[in-house]
């Protein structure tokens, strides 16, 4: 499993880098990588480009069979899945989400919303892989700014 969590961890170094929420995911299925995916959220300003849905997107484009490859795969991603790539994972029936960290502000998996209890489909759930790592990362983030956030509209009192 720490292998596939350290390509994760690489994919969202290079988001970081770039200035995107620092998620990176990879789809196994039967040993080997299938798909990876970083968040590109602010790279292609399109708000469900997270790194979930770019490995997703990468196994549909390139399998004619894709709902049967991804109910086989399993999921390695730094960071809690939000509620919709939560929603989208549960819908595919993947057989397993593997996680770092929890996602305090929009985790779907268990710790704002969980999701897996609204759908009937077994999921396997493994969460704190390399937890430490895959914090901090995505502390670094919270501690800089987002350059395509909207301005603030709080006003001052002077």
């Amino acid at each position: 499993m720490a292998e596939y969590m350290n390509e994760a961890l690489k994919l969202a170094k290079e988001a970081l880098s770039i200035g995107e929420v620092p998620v990176g995911c990879v789809f196994v299925k039967d040993g080997l990588i299938i798909a990876k995916g970083r968040n590109t959220v602010n790279e292609t300003r399109n708000a469900t480009t997270h790194a979930e849905i770019v490995c997703i997107n990468y196994v549909v484009t390139h399998n004619k069979d894709w709902r049967s490859i991804l109910k086989d795969t399993e999921v390695i991603v730094t960071v809690e899945p939000c509620i919709m790539c939560a929603a989208v994972l549960l819908d595919l029936q993947i057989k397993k989400i593997v996680y770092g960290c929890a996602n305090d502000r929009f985790g779907g998996i268990q710790t704002i919303m969980n999701t897996p209890k609204l759908y009937s489909k077994q999921c396997s759930i493994v969460n704190g892989i390399q937890e430490d790592e895959t914090m901090e990362l995505l502390k670094s983030f919270y501690k800089g700014t987002n350059p395509n956030a909207p301005e603030s509209k709080v006003k001052i009192k002077k």
